[in-house]
Order: C-alpha cells, then sequence, then structure tokens
C-alpha cells in the first residue's frame, strides 16, 4: 500500500518528442523542457538558462507551454511563429519540438 501512495505523490509528466533526432522523453510538471532533458540523459543548446540569451530558442511544432518566469525573451512574433525557451518553459500537454541541435549524453560521461 506504501508504494501506492508514493506513486501518487509523484508530479505528473508529458512526453517530448525531440526531432528530427527521434527521441522520447518524460518531462515532469514544473519542471523546464531543458532540466528534464538533461535528467533524461539530452543535452539541449542552452547558455543562461533564464530565458534572456535566447541560445535555446526552439520550434515548437505541436503541444502547449507555460512559463516559469513572467517575461520570456521572445517577441510577440517569434511566440505567434512557435518560437520557444526551453530553459523556462514547462509542459502543459503532450509535445513535438524541433532541436537540430540536441545531443545524447556519452554513456559514463
Amino acid at each position: 500500500m506504501a508504494g501506492l501512495f508514493l506513486m501518487s505523490q509523484l508530479p505528473p509528466t508529458f512526453p517530448l518528442l525531440i526531432e528530427p533526432q527521434g527521441w522520447q522523453i518524460d518531462v515532469p510538471c514544473g519542471v523546464s523542457l531543458l532540466a528534464s532533458a538533461r535528467s533524461a540523459g539530452v543535452v539541449l543548446p542552452s547558455s543562461c538558462r533564464n530565458g534572456t540569451c535566447r541560445a535555446c530558442m526552439c520550434l515548437l511544432l505541436r503541444g502547449q507551454v507555460s512559463y516559469l518566469i513572467e517575461w520570456p525573451g521572445l517577441s510577440a512574433e517569434e511566440k505567434r511563429e512557435g518560437l520557444i525557451l526551453p530553459c523556462v518553459a514547462v509542459p502543459e500537454s503532450a509535445l513535438t519540438l524541433q532541436i537540430p541541435g540536441a545531443k545524447k549524453i556519452p554513456d559514463g560521461g
């Protein structure tokens, strides 16, 4: 019974598909896409990790995100085009992102 209780305390997750690589990871609600990818062994392009440098900017192909900060460094036009900042974005649904620069962390590294 205790195991069931602990499982119910885990935050819900959403699947994240990273294209064009075809990698899928689970992203917990409330955790940035960048941090979740790193925990799953995938490195996304990044620098500042606070939504200002835009090094992580990528295209949201499917799904919905919200942001951990009030003013992420994207223009209204960029948002309309589907661009997001994974360093401060959290999932609101299943997601597909186009991130050509994503890389797997080598085993043992």
